[in-house]
């Protein structure tokens, strides 16, 4: 058995596909276990290959969990930057922005397990810094955009890290949403219509943060 381990980490590492197998089975251990309570080896016998052959890709343990990290702040910039693209008022693009914020979190969770855990990963990682950096730029520019078209003396800094809070707590309400919306009755004293679905929570408190920054906006449909 050991033989055929080594033999398939081998195999896997010259056609380069030894990393993929180890970063699939490590999102896979994150969502069963979290991410620390389990083992590069476990991550190895889990990818069919030899205990030494995360050592020898990725170093140690949290080299692989700084590659998922840097991955996951890679998936959210590709969805920050299409919603810039997809979005020109910038009131309705961050409204966009933070749906997708949660989406991205919802998708891949284990993803986001770990980005949100300095104390796993290499946190100061080139990779890991520049698109984190490049994520928050994307939500900083939109709350400059409204800024400039709405409030000339609006915090920047604040506003931006209000946003992100609240669209990071939402994020890890994941599991307690379907409970919250079975709790809400039409007749509750609440600002919106009571939701349908997890997505429609998610834009009504988005959108009742951003009547905050712009009155009168809380109730647009998302352009």
């Amino acid at each position: 058995m050991a033989d055929e381990a080594t033999s398939t980490s081998a195999k896997s590492y010259h056609h380069g596909d030894l990393p993929n197998a180890l970063h699939g089975a490590a999102l896979e251990l994150i969502e069963e276990v979290g991410p620390t309570a389990f083992s590069l080896r476990e991550v190895a016998r889990r990818a069919g290959v030899s205990h030494a052959a995360p050592a020898h890709h990725f170093g140690d343990k949290a080299g692989l969990l700084t590659a998922i990290a840097a991955e996951g702040f890679e998936l959210l910039v590709e969805e920050m930057s299409e919603v810039v693209a997809a979005h020109p008022d910038p009131v309705e693009r961050l409204v966009a922005q933070g749906l997708a914020y949660v989406r991205v979190a919802h998708t891949r969770p284990a993803h986001f397990a770990v980005m949100w855990r300095p104390d796993t990963h290499h946190h100061d990682d080139p990779r890991v810094e520049a698109c984190g950096l490049e994520a928050f730029g994307c939500l900083v520019a939109t709350i400059e955009e409204i800024a400039a078209i709405h409030d000339p003396d609006l915090d920047i800094h604040a506003a931006s890290m209000m946003a992100w809070s609240l669209v990071q707590g939402l994020s890890e309400l994941t599991e307690a949403m379907d409970a919250v919306i079975d709790q809400i009755d039409d007749d509750a004293p609440v600002a919106l219509a009571a939701p349908d679905t997890t997505a429609e929570l998610v834009e009504s408190v988005i959108r009742l943060s951003i009547g905050g920054l712009v009155p009168g906006r809380v109730r647009d449909e998302v352009g």
